[in-house]
């Protein structure tokens, strides 16, 4: 008799766990869904993987990503078609008209990266010429960094033109007989620095930090004058280096509120410029995707993403 009476527990347990079983696009859409752009570095891909593989597996959501450029995402948090901005670099324009002005988003904390944006050449050069990393020495050099596309000038190399550069104020400004390129992309600019290390040719380039490619190739940053606060006020009048940036994530102002679960683990997030580097160097070197790349850091890495996870 006791074996009848348990025929009944039992097939609620096993329809209980075939429940708790069910294929993850189920699960999510029972939780709802987060949307976060992609913006056109590796490294924000990388932190944009690592956010959503937790999304997806530690709390059940459904993640949409779109690419887009850095300024058009900001557009639609008023539409609701983005959540997520997983890396802003100080956009002050854009927080005072979002942020300030209309109040559609607001940022979520700090994601622990500290930004670097400067002029770097290859190591060699500055083995080669020591007085190179002076600015005030580069329009003796200029000759170097001649191409097709500046003639007599020197050439920087920046990336994609939407990125954020003061390049063509600075050249202007500090007097320097040079001319901005613009590459594209993050991928062209890390060719050109590959290509420049391997063959010591010359390059000076708009590069930044947090970057895997420090991993790899050896750059050596430009002196130019010393950040000062307000000095970046007028950006047709910048004569100044970059500030250094406390990189944060920007989500919907809907979405802090009704986000739940999901908006705290966009908050809690909070991780190092070598984490970052670490998911971005197995997307590139190893060819993994961004969600292969995060679920081996997510598997290596619980002591620090775990108190990330909402109670």
């Amino acid at each position: 008799m006791r074996t009848k009476t348990l025929v009944g527990p039992l097939i609620a347990a096993l329809l209980l766990a075939a429940c708790s079983s069910e294929e993850p696009d189920s699960a999510a859409r029972s939780k709802g869904t987060v949307n976060i752009d992609i913006h056109a570095w590796v490294g924000y891909e990388a932190q944009a993987g690592v956010l959503a593989y937790l999304l997806e597996h530690e709390l059940g959501y459904k993640v949409n990503k779109r690419a887009m450029k850095e300024g058009d995402s900001w557009k639609d948090f008023e539409t609701g078609k983005v959540d997520v901005i997983v890396e802003d670099w100080g956009h002050t324009a854009l927080k005072k008209e979002y942020i300030e002005k209309k109040q559609v988003a607001l940022s979520a904390g700090l994601t622990g990266n500290k930004g670097v944006i400067g002029w770097y050449v290859p190591e060699w050069m500055v083995k080669k010429y020591p007085d190179i990393t002076d600015y005030r020495n580069l329009n003796k050099y200029a000759r170097l960094f001649r191409t097709e596309k500046t003639g007599n000038a020197g050439q920087i190399l920046d990336g994609d033109p939407t990125f954020v550069t003061n390049d063509e104020a600075l050249v202007k400004n500090l007097g320097l007989n040079y001319q901005v390129v613009y590459s594209g992309s993050e991928d062209a600019l890390i060719k050109a620095a590959e290509f420049a290390a391997k063959n010591r040719r010359p390059l000076l380039m708009y590069f930044y930090e947090p970057q895997w490619l420090f991993t790899k190739v050896k750059l050596v940053k430009i002196a130019l004058p010393p950040y000062a606060v307000g000095c970046d006020n007028a950006p047709a009048k910048v004569a100044c280096d970059y500030p250094p940036y406390l990189l944060d994530k920007i989500v919907s102002k809907r979405f802090a509120q009704t986000g739940g679960r999901a908006y705290e683990l966009v908050r809690n997030f909070n991780w190092s410029n070598d984490d970052q580097n670490a998911v971005a160097s197995d997307m590139i070197n190893e060819k993994m995707t961004a969600q292969e790349a995060a679920k081996v850091w997510v598997e290596e890495n619980k002591i620090v993403w775990k108190d990330w996870i909402p109670r």
